[in-house]
Protein backbone atom coordinates (compact mmCIF):
# COMPACT_ATOMS: atom_id res chain seq x y z
CA UNK A 1 0.00 0.00 0.00
CA UNK A 2 0.84 3.57 -0.61
CA UNK A 3 3.32 5.06 2.42
CA UNK A 4 1.93 6.04 5.48
CA UNK A 5 3.59 9.02 5.51
CA UNK A 6 1.76 10.19 2.33
CA UNK A 7 -1.36 9.55 3.40
CA UNK A 8 -0.57 11.72 6.58
CA UNK A 9 0.83 14.42 4.32
CA UNK A 10 -2.57 14.50 1.92
CA UNK A 11 -4.09 15.01 5.09
CA UNK A 12 -2.10 17.99 6.58
CA UNK A 13 -1.49 19.88 3.44
CA UNK A 14 -4.28 19.56 1.34
CA UNK A 15 -7.06 18.30 3.87
CA UNK A 16 -7.76 15.04 2.14
CA UNK A 17 -8.81 11.60 3.88
CA UNK A 18 -9.42 8.71 1.15
CA UNK A 19 -11.62 6.47 2.08
CA UNK A 20 -10.42 3.81 -0.45
CA UNK A 21 -6.65 3.40 0.22
CA UNK A 22 -6.49 1.31 -2.70
CA UNK A 23 -7.98 4.10 -5.08
CA UNK A 24 -4.80 5.86 -3.66
CA UNK A 25 -2.24 2.89 -4.09
CA UNK A 26 -3.62 2.32 -7.96
CA UNK A 27 -2.64 5.79 -8.72
CA UNK A 28 0.96 5.36 -7.16
CA UNK A 29 1.34 2.01 -8.96
CA UNK A 30 3.42 2.58 -12.58
CA UNK A 31 3.11 0.02 -15.13
CA UNK A 32 6.93 -0.86 -14.57
CA UNK A 33 6.42 -1.63 -11.29
CA UNK A 34 3.16 -3.70 -12.09
CA UNK A 35 5.42 -5.47 -14.60
CA UNK A 36 8.07 -6.56 -12.28
CA UNK A 37 5.79 -7.96 -9.64
CA UNK A 38 3.23 -9.95 -11.59
CA UNK A 39 2.59 -12.11 -8.67
CA UNK A 40 1.10 -9.34 -6.51
CA UNK A 41 -1.84 -9.18 -9.16
CA UNK A 42 -1.80 -5.39 -9.10
CA UNK A 43 -3.28 -2.39 -11.45
CA UNK A 44 -1.21 -0.16 -12.84
CA UNK A 45 -2.69 4.02 -12.71
CA UNK A 46 -3.05 3.88 -16.46
CA UNK A 47 -7.25 3.68 -16.31
CA UNK A 48 -6.81 6.78 -13.48
CA UNK A 49 -4.64 8.59 -15.44
CA UNK A 50 -7.19 8.76 -18.20
CA UNK A 51 -10.43 9.52 -16.05
CA UNK A 52 -8.16 12.08 -14.24
CA UNK A 53 -7.18 13.80 -17.42
CA UNK A 54 -10.75 14.32 -18.10
CA UNK A 55 -12.13 15.52 -14.56
CA UNK A 56 -9.18 18.55 -14.62
CA UNK A 57 -9.60 19.44 -17.54
CA UNK A 58 -13.48 19.89 -16.79
CA UNK A 59 -12.65 21.23 -13.50
CA UNK A 60 -10.29 24.02 -14.91
CA UNK A 61 -12.56 24.64 -17.79
CA UNK A 62 -15.70 25.46 -15.29
CA UNK A 63 -13.24 27.81 -13.48
CA UNK A 64 -12.42 29.75 -15.90
CA UNK A 65 -15.82 30.08 -17.54
CA UNK A 66 -17.34 31.39 -14.39
CA UNK A 67 -13.83 33.82 -13.35
CA UNK A 68 -13.65 34.95 -16.83
CA UNK A 69 -17.41 35.90 -17.67
CA UNK A 70 -16.46 38.21 -21.04
CA UNK A 71 -12.91 36.51 -22.04
CA UNK A 72 -14.26 34.93 -25.89
CA UNK A 73 -13.41 31.40 -26.23
CA UNK A 74 -10.06 31.54 -27.89
CA UNK A 75 -8.86 33.10 -24.60
CA UNK A 76 -10.02 30.34 -22.34
CA UNK A 77 -9.24 27.69 -24.48
CA UNK A 78 -5.27 29.17 -24.44
CA UNK A 79 -5.56 29.67 -20.68
CA UNK A 80 -7.04 26.20 -20.33
CA UNK A 81 -4.15 24.56 -22.56
CA UNK A 82 -1.08 26.26 -20.69
CA UNK A 83 -3.20 25.53 -17.39
CA UNK A 84 -3.36 21.50 -17.98
CA UNK A 85 0.12 21.10 -20.65
CA UNK A 86 2.82 18.81 -19.37
CA UNK A 87 4.84 21.28 -17.57
CA UNK A 88 1.85 22.54 -15.27
CA UNK A 89 0.86 19.61 -14.16
CA UNK A 90 4.22 18.15 -13.51
CA UNK A 91 5.58 20.97 -11.59
CA UNK A 92 1.92 20.66 -9.34
CA UNK A 93 2.94 16.95 -8.82
CA UNK A 94 6.38 17.95 -7.31
CA UNK A 95 4.84 20.71 -5.64
CA UNK A 96 2.78 18.23 -3.88
CA UNK A 97 5.61 15.61 -3.39
CA UNK A 98 3.56 13.21 -5.57
CA UNK A 99 7.18 12.30 -7.24
CA UNK A 100 8.62 10.54 -3.74
CA UNK A 101 5.61 7.97 -3.57
CA UNK A 102 5.21 6.86 -7.13
CA UNK A 103 5.81 3.47 -7.19
CA UNK A 104 8.83 2.54 -10.10
CA UNK A 105 10.04 -0.69 -11.46
CA UNK A 106 13.94 -0.93 -10.97
CA UNK A 107 14.57 -0.32 -14.36
CA UNK A 108 12.87 2.61 -14.37
CA UNK A 109 13.68 4.16 -11.44
CA UNK A 110 17.55 3.61 -12.71
CA UNK A 111 16.60 5.48 -15.86
CA UNK A 112 15.52 8.51 -13.57
CA UNK A 113 11.75 8.35 -14.74
CA UNK A 114 10.77 9.62 -10.99
CA UNK A 115 11.79 12.75 -12.68
CA UNK A 116 10.62 12.31 -16.15
CA UNK A 117 7.85 15.24 -16.55
CA UNK A 118 5.48 13.45 -18.80
CA UNK A 119 5.57 10.50 -15.94
CA UNK A 120 4.67 13.24 -13.60
CA UNK A 121 2.00 14.48 -15.39
CA UNK A 122 0.03 11.06 -16.13
CA UNK A 123 0.63 10.82 -11.91
CA UNK A 124 -1.07 14.44 -11.40
CA UNK A 125 -3.89 13.11 -13.73
CA UNK A 126 -4.01 9.67 -11.93
CA UNK A 127 -4.59 11.07 -8.36
CA UNK A 128 -7.18 12.95 -9.70
CA UNK A 129 -8.67 10.61 -11.48
CA UNK A 130 -8.56 8.24 -7.70
CA UNK A 131 -9.89 11.65 -5.90
CA UNK A 132 -13.30 11.54 -8.33
CA UNK A 133 -13.66 7.91 -7.36
CA UNK A 134 -13.24 8.55 -4.11
CA UNK A 135 -15.01 11.61 -3.08
CA UNK A 136 -16.79 13.22 -6.26
CA UNK A 137 -15.64 16.53 -8.33
CA UNK A 138 -16.01 18.40 -5.70
CA UNK A 139 -12.91 16.83 -3.79
CA UNK A 140 -11.21 17.73 -7.15
CA UNK A 141 -12.39 21.20 -7.30
CA UNK A 142 -10.99 21.83 -3.43
CA UNK A 143 -7.70 20.56 -4.26
CA UNK A 144 -7.44 22.49 -7.49
CA UNK A 145 -8.61 25.49 -5.13
CA UNK A 146 -4.69 25.06 -3.21
CA UNK A 147 -2.59 23.85 -5.86
CA UNK A 148 -4.25 24.95 -9.50
CA UNK A 149 -6.39 27.81 -9.08
CA UNK A 150 -3.80 30.38 -7.58
CA UNK A 151 -1.61 30.14 -10.25
CA UNK A 152 -4.45 31.00 -12.62
CA UNK A 153 -5.37 33.68 -10.58
CA UNK A 154 -1.88 34.79 -10.27
CA UNK A 155 -1.49 35.35 -14.30
CA UNK A 156 0.89 32.11 -14.68
CA UNK A 157 -1.68 30.69 -17.52
CA UNK A 158 -2.64 33.48 -19.15
CA UNK A 159 -4.06 33.54 -22.77
CA UNK A 160 -1.14 34.68 -24.61
CA UNK A 161 0.66 31.43 -23.45
CA UNK A 162 0.97 30.28 -26.98
CA UNK A 163 5.08 30.52 -26.22
CA UNK A 164 5.92 29.79 -30.04
CA UNK A 165 4.06 33.08 -31.10
CA UNK A 166 5.18 35.66 -28.31
CA UNK A 167 8.93 34.09 -28.89
CA UNK A 168 8.80 35.01 -32.49
CA UNK A 169 6.66 38.03 -32.48
CA UNK A 170 9.56 39.03 -29.58
CA UNK A 171 12.80 37.92 -31.63
CA UNK A 172 11.22 39.38 -35.42
CA UNK A 173 9.94 42.92 -33.67
CA UNK A 174 13.24 44.36 -36.07
CA UNK A 175 12.73 42.23 -38.83
CA UNK A 176 12.65 38.14 -40.00
CA UNK A 177 14.56 36.04 -37.85
CA UNK A 178 14.86 32.36 -38.64
CA UNK A 179 13.61 30.58 -35.85
CA UNK A 180 14.16 26.76 -35.98
CA UNK A 181 13.21 23.48 -33.48
CA UNK A 182 15.37 20.44 -33.43
CA UNK A 183 13.91 16.93 -32.28
CA UNK A 184 16.94 15.84 -30.01
CA UNK A 185 15.10 12.79 -28.58
CA UNK A 186 11.96 10.80 -28.40
CA UNK A 187 11.78 8.05 -25.53
CA UNK A 188 9.79 6.50 -23.57
CA UNK A 189 6.68 3.58 -24.37
CA UNK A 190 4.33 4.32 -26.41
CA UNK A 191 1.47 5.16 -24.15
CA UNK A 192 4.12 7.57 -22.00
CA UNK A 193 6.36 8.95 -25.03
CA UNK A 194 8.91 12.04 -24.08
CA UNK A 195 9.82 14.29 -26.30
CA UNK A 196 12.94 16.82 -26.24
CA UNK A 197 13.15 19.61 -28.31
CA UNK A 198 15.56 23.02 -28.85
CA UNK A 199 15.01 25.96 -30.62
CA UNK A 200 17.52 27.84 -32.20
CA UNK A 201 18.00 31.13 -33.31
CA UNK A 202 21.18 32.68 -35.93
CA UNK A 203 22.70 29.49 -35.06
CA UNK A 204 22.34 30.03 -31.35
CA UNK A 205 20.24 27.51 -28.82
CA UNK A 206 17.76 29.74 -26.33
CA UNK A 207 15.75 27.06 -24.97
CA UNK A 208 15.08 23.17 -24.71
CA UNK A 209 11.88 21.90 -23.41
CA UNK A 210 9.83 18.60 -22.90
CA UNK A 211 6.94 17.51 -23.56
CA UNK A 212 4.25 14.84 -24.19
CA UNK A 213 4.21 15.09 -28.23
CA UNK A 214 6.11 17.24 -30.17
CA UNK A 215 4.40 20.72 -30.50
CA UNK A 216 3.89 20.22 -26.25
CA UNK A 217 8.14 20.11 -26.64
CA UNK A 218 8.25 22.51 -28.83
CA UNK A 219 5.91 25.24 -26.33
CA UNK A 220 8.31 24.15 -23.66
CA UNK A 221 11.52 24.72 -25.44
CA UNK A 222 9.93 28.60 -26.45
CA UNK A 223 9.00 28.98 -22.99
CA UNK A 224 12.56 28.44 -21.79
CA UNK A 225 13.72 30.46 -24.57
CA UNK A 226 11.53 33.68 -23.85
CA UNK A 227 12.41 32.91 -19.95
CA UNK A 228 16.28 33.42 -20.84
CA UNK A 229 15.78 36.29 -23.37
CA UNK A 230 14.31 38.13 -20.02
CA UNK A 231 16.98 37.11 -17.63
CA UNK A 232 19.54 38.26 -19.88
CA UNK A 233 17.94 41.52 -20.88
CA UNK A 234 18.77 40.68 -24.46
CA UNK A 235 18.78 43.54 -27.21
CA UNK A 236 17.18 42.47 -30.89
CA UNK A 237 18.56 44.36 -33.54
CA UNK A 238 18.52 43.48 -37.13
CA UNK A 239 22.28 42.04 -36.51
CA UNK A 240 21.15 39.41 -34.23
CA UNK A 241 21.00 38.79 -30.74
CA UNK A 242 23.28 40.99 -28.53
CA UNK A 243 22.99 39.66 -24.98
CA UNK A 244 25.10 41.60 -21.95
CA UNK A 245 25.79 41.15 -18.55
CA UNK A 246 24.67 43.65 -15.27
Amino acid sequence: MVASEFVSELHQRYGIEFHDLSLLDEAFTHSSYVNEHKELGLKDNERLEFLGDAVLELTVSDYLYRKFPDKPEGDLTRIRAAAVQTAAFSAFSKEAHFDRYIKLGKGEEKAGARQRLTLLEDLFEAFNGALYLDQGREANIKFAKQIIFPKIDAGEFSADQDHKTALQETLQQNGDVAIVYHLLDEKGPAHERQFHVDVEVEGRVLGTGFGKNKKAAEQAAAKAALARLKKWDLEWSHHGIKAFDH
